[in-house]
């Protein structure tokens, strides 16, 4: 696929991101990609490999490597060279729904698989495909599909994130009337809520729906299941439920001081950031502007939040992580297709070194208490470093306070981006499914049906916190199933 010598003719070459301190004057998004041209000749350096593990998609040793949509990388890179763009997304679309947000967000688990990247840089297949897509877009591709024949079935898709579209997107496809539940005011859920402009600006969002809409799928916004339409009303009235909530309960940290003012969750601040930007003429209900921020947890969320206090005009930022630095390079150990433990330096950390001259990563390290003034406001932390120990029950390694290692730190505003721990518990106690043992939604083994008759569950809610590319493959399979469900079998 592609040219059988372009690995060798063309080095790897991305788009160009504005400079730090340009682009934090702003919330959009700030990547200029390359010119048609020179993303063909991206294309080209896809190999004639025979072992693309960019579309194998499962897991090796519990990391996922290459593509869990299994996407036919190696077919669309070679009609992207070849200049068939047309073609080539159509092919794209046979296994991808929402092209346009994972070539956005995804953090390319494709490439990290590729057969180029072990002995030099993989393909830039990520941009490739938001090449593809946005052509399509530009030359009016992506039309409405229309259903063919409806079937008489009803379906409620409870929650719009990645994996509730694209259940919606299946099964509206093979002709069941599909309605979408939101609590929120707009659709998107973590797509539109959780992630900030400066990743996924949220017209990106709103002209898929439009052509979701157009196709016949029903949203209902502004509407909590379980509290404003009950449990008995929804399996009266529909022949499937699925449940595509994600994983919204957040891990906490508990600590003296807790209770101080300040302190906020990192979904609840993306949130506000995101709807204060998004047409409603308000000014930020919460904002980093001239506080000392203090982020806990070193992963995607948490470099999210860096990037948007130093929008916002943070005095200074910090991000604690709980596990050591991770070494820039693989290690034998971790040897290719598995994904690279390596370390990653992101939009945020980069634009916080810029302003504040030094990355904001603080490594082995969490918070032991929170310190507040007389009117219960934040005012600094105790921080403690760690170290790896042994637990001999259960012979794990675990994070231990290392004696004597404590520091008071300056804050006024702290963002805990640690992660959630599964489905909310209102949600389930309105439902009285059975939970997993991280109080996910319970599904059968090898299944996504839970303990109750014709209700199934998708995506995060399932899973637990994962990637938008996992969501979206994760509520195609569903789809399949609930399909099977209704027709006895499925063609999805």
């Amino acid at each position: 696929m592609g040219k059988d010598t372009g690995f060798l003719e063309y080095e790897r070459k991305v788009s160009t991101a504005d400079e730090p301190k340009d682009r934090i004057k702003h919330f959009k998004e700030f990547h200029i990609m390359l010119s048609l041209e020179e993303q063909r000749s991206q294309a080209a350096r896809c190999m004639d490999c025979g072992v693309p593990f960019c579309q194998y998609g499962d897991a090796i040793k519990g990391m996922t490597s290459g593509c869990p949509l299994n996407n036919m990388i190696p077919e669309w890179n070679d009609l992207l060279y070849k200049g068939r763009l047309e073609e080539a997304y159509h092919r794209l679309k046979k296994t991808s729904n929402f092209p346009e947000f994972t070539s956005r967000v995804c953090p390319a688990l494709c490439e990290k698989a590729c057969t180029c990247g072990l002995n030099g840089d993989p393909v830039s297949t990520r941009e490739n495909e938001k090449t593809i897509i946005e052509y399509a877009y530009d030359h009016n591709l992506v039309r409405p599909r229309i259903p063919e024949n409806a079937t008489g079935k009803k379906v409620a898709v409870i929650g719009s994130g990645p994996a509730g579209l694209a259940v919606a997107d299946d099964l509206n496809l093979r002709g069941h009337k599909v309605t979408v539940y939101e609590r929120a005011d707009k659709a998107g859920g973590l797509l539109r809520y959780g992630i900030p402009n400066m990743k996924l600006e949220k017209w990106v969002i709103d002209r898929r729906l439009s052509i979701m809409e157009k196709e016949g799928i029903i949203f209902r916004t502004g509407v909590e299941v379980g509290k404003d339409i009950k449990k008995d009303e929804l399996l009266k009235e529909y022949d499937a439920v699925i449940f595509t909530t994600g994983s919204r309960n957040p891990r906490d940290i508990k600590a003296p001081g807790r209770e101080g003012n300040g302190i906020y969750f990192a979904v609840d601040y993306l949130t506000a950031v995101t709807k204060s930007l998004d047409g409603d003429g308000k000014a930020f209900k919460i904002t980093a502007k001239d506080k000392d921020v203090v982020i806990i947890g070193g992963g995607d969320t948490g470099n999210d939040c860096v990037g948007s206090a130093v929008r916002q005009g943070a005095k200074s930022v910090i991000q604690l992580e709980m596990m050591p630095c991770p070494p820039e390079k693989r290690r034998e150990d971790n040897p290719w297709p598995e994904w690279p433990l390596v370390l990653k330096t992101d939009y945020g950390q980069e634009e916080a070194a810029a302003v504040f001259g030094h990355d904001p990563r603080v490594y082995q390290t969490t918070v032991k208490e929170f310190k507040t003034d007389k009117k219960g406001n934040l005012k600094s932390l105790i921080t403690v470093e760690l170290k790896p120990e042994m637990d001999e029950k259960t012979g794990r390694t675990v994070m231990a306070e290392r004696e004597g290692s404590e520091k008071e730190v300056p804050c006024d505003m702290v963002l805990i981006a640690a992660g959630f721990l599964g489905t909310e518990k209102a949600l389930s106690d309105a439902f009285g499914w059975e939970v997993d043992s991280r109080t996910n939604i319970g599904t059968k083994e090898g299944s996504h049906a839970t303990s109750l008759e014709k209700v199934f569950a998708a995506g995060d809610a399932r899973t637990g916190q994962s990637l938008v590319v996992k969501a979206i493959a994760d509520g195609k399979k569903c789809a399949g199933e609930v399909d099977t469900y209704l027709m006895g079998y499925t063609n999805l």
